[in-house]
């Protein structure tokens, strides 16, 4: 059973990733609260709206909870998102000592907390968050899948 705190945490992260629609960028929300559970960061994917192959929601949201705190170090923090992170983004989690990540749905062709890789747990790395996966994945995934349908033949 998911507990409530993360099911709000992600809630919060399914509001921020509509925002994303405004710049035809994909509907991913993600956001960073501290261990009193203080919301730090919240940001939806700008790849488009930034021109940055690297503005995904996660990079973003790590980015301004790190500006808040004052340090690169997010020890404590819970990062919440929509979807599950991508390689790329799972590098910068780990490296930015994130303590648990709580997502939405899982993406089997990107994935890389537990779907195509499983970088988050990685025993070979020094640090590795708690995982929590699937938290409203249909409200997360059917965010997805109506942006897909709209933009794919």
């Amino acid at each position: 059973m998911t507990p409530p705190v993360d099911a709000e945490l992600v809630r919060q992260a399914l509001d921020v990733a509509n925002l994303a629609l405004r710049s035809d960028d994909v509907p991913i929300g993600a956001v960073v609260v501290d261990a009193d559970g203080r919301e730090l960061a919240r940001a939806c994917n700008a790849r488009e709206a930034l021109g940055d192959p690297t503005a995904h929601a996660e990079i973003l949201a790590l980015r301004e909870a790190a500006a808040v705190l004052g340090s690169w170090r997010l020890d404590g923090c819970t990062l919440a998102a929509t979807v599950e992170p991508c390689t790329m983004c799972a590098g910068a989690i780990t490296l930015a000592r994130v303590s648990r990540v709580v997502f939405g749905a899982w993406e089997p062709r990107t994935g890389a907390a537990g779907s195509l890789w499983d970088v988050l747990r990685d025993r070979r790395l020094t640090h590795r968050p708690e995982v929590v996966g699937g938290v409203l994945a249909p409200e997360c995934a059917a965010l997805l899948e109506s942006f897909f349908a709209a933009h794919r033949p």
